[in-house]
C-alpha cells in the first residue's frame, strides 16, 4: 500500500498550511501515528517527474518505505522561490516528525544551515553540497567528474563527425564538474574531437534546470553545428536535449538516472546511448536507514567510481554491442580508481 505523502507548495504560508494539514491527517487518510518512523525529501528545481535527479531521490525514499517500513513525505518546490520558502518547508517537515529531512540539491544549503541547529535531534541530508556542515547534517556528495569522464570516452569513441556537445543547465561549480570530466574524457581519448559547451542560464536564474524547451533549442543548435553526440547535465531541461538528439537520430547521453529506463523518455530511448549515473537513490536510502538504525550519518558521505556511486549505464543493448567503446570505458574506470587518471573538477 502506498504511504508516501506528496506535498505541492505555492509559497511560505501555504507550505506551512499544507504540511500542517498532512501532519494532522487533513490531507492524507494514512498519516503517520505517533512514534512511526518518518522521512521526508524536499525536491530541487523541476520536482518529481524530471526523469533525472529528483526522480532518483524519490526512488530512494520509495525503497526505504518498502524495505524499512518508514512513512515518506515529498515536498515540491515552487517556481521562483527563495531561501525563506525553503526554510519554511524544511522547518515544517522537521516539526512534523520526519527524520531525516533531505534537501535534494545544493540550493538547500543556506536553508539547512539555518534550520538544522534548531532541530538538533533531527538529521538533515544535503545532496550535492559540502559548504554547510553541522553535527546533524549529512553532506551526500558525488564524484560527478569521474562518471562524466567515462561519458567523454564513450562520446569520443562513437562520434563520426568529431564534434560532440555538452549542455549544462546552470553555470554553477557543480555543473562545471560535469563539463570538466566530460571534456577531459573526450580529449584524452581523441584530441581531434571538438567539444561544444553551452549553459542554459546563469545564476541567480536557475530555470536552466527546469525548462525542456531551453535544452531542446540548445541541442538543436549544437546538432546544426555538426555535433552527433550530446551530453546534457540539466535536470528536467535535459529531456529536451534528448528529444532533439533522438529526432535527429544522433546519440544522447543522459545524466543522474539511467535515462534509457525512464518511462517519460521511452519514445527516445533508442538514441540514449548511455547515462552518467549518480547513486542518489542509495544515498537517500542509506541515510534513512542510518537514522532508523540509530547510527545517523553525518559529515561528508562521498560516492565515487570506487564505490559505484557514479558510473555509466549499460541498459541500451546498442551500447553493450560496441565492444571497443565498452572496453575503453572499463579501462578508463580502472585507471581512475587506481589513481592513474586524475580527473579535473573544473574546466
Amino acid at each position: 500500500m502506498r504511504r508516501i505523502t506528496r506535498i505541492a507548495t505555492v509559497g511560505v504560508a501555504s507550505a506551512a498550511l499544507a504540511l500542517s494539514a498532512t501532519a494532522c491527517g487533513g490531507k492524507s487518510s494514512d498519516s503517520a501515528s505517533d512514534g512511526e518512523a518518518k522521512a521526508a525529501i524536499a525536491y530541487d528545481i523541476g520536482g518529481r517527474g524530471d526523469q533525472s535527479f529528483n526522480d532518483a531521490a524519490y526512488a530512494g525514499l520509495e525503497k526505504a518505505e518498502k524495505e524499512l517500513g518508514i512513512k515518506g513525505t515529498e515536498a515540491e518546490p515552487t517556481e521562483g522561490e527563495g531561501d525563506p520558502d525553503k526554510v519554511q518547508r524544511l522547518t515544517e517537515l522537521a516539526r512534523s516528525g520526519n527524520n531525516p529531512v533531505i534537501g535534494v540539491g545544493f540550493a538547500y544549503a543556506p536553508a539547512i544551515a539555518e534550520v538544522a541547529p534548531k532541530f538538533p535531534k533531527t538529521t538533515f541530508g544535503l545532496i550535492d553540497d559540502t559548504s554547510k556542515t553541522g553535527k546533524n547534517i549529512a553532506n551526500l556528495v558525488f564524484n560527478e567528474e569521474q562518471g562524466s569522464y567515462l561519458a567523454g570516452v564513450a562520446a569520443a569513441k562513437v562520434t563520426k563527425s568529431n564534434t560532440v556537445g555538452f549542455i549544462g543547465g546552470v553555470e554553477t561549480p557543480l555543473i562545471k564538474k560535469f563539463e570538466a570530466g566530460f571534456v577531459q574524457g573526450v580529449k584524452d581519448t581523441n584530441k581531434g574531437v571538438n567539444v561544444k559547451v553551452q549553459y542554459l542560464t546563469q545564476p541567480p536564474d536557475f530555470g536552466g534546470f527546469a525548462k525542456p524547451d531551453l535544452g531542446k533549442a540548445a541541442a538543436e543548435g549544437q546538432l546544426d553545428a555538426g555535433a552527433d553526440v550530446i551530453y546534457a547535465a540539466a535536470g528536467l531541461a535535459g529531456s529536451g536535449s534528448i528529444e532533439a538528439a533522438a529526432k535527429a537520430k544522433k546519440w544522447a547521453i543522459g545524466v543522474d538516472s539511467d535515462q534509457y529506463n525512464q518511462k517519460g523518455l521511452a519514445a527516445y530511448k533508442e538514441y540514449i546511448l548511455t547515462s552518467v549515473t549518480k547513486d542518489v537513490s542509495d544515498s537517500v536510502y542509506n541515510l534513512i536507514k542510518s537514522v532508523k538504525d540509530g547510527k545517523p550519518q553525518s559529515g561528508e558521505v562521498r560516492y565515487g567510481l570506487d564505490k559505484d556511486g557514479v558510473g555509466l549505464a549499460t541498459s541500451n543493448p546498442a551500447y553493450t554491442k560496441l565492444t571497443d567503446v565498452t572496453a575503453a570505458v572499463e579501462k578508463a574506470k580502472a585507471d581512475i580508481i587506481a589513481g592513474k587518471i586524475k580527473v579535473k573538477t573544473a574546466p
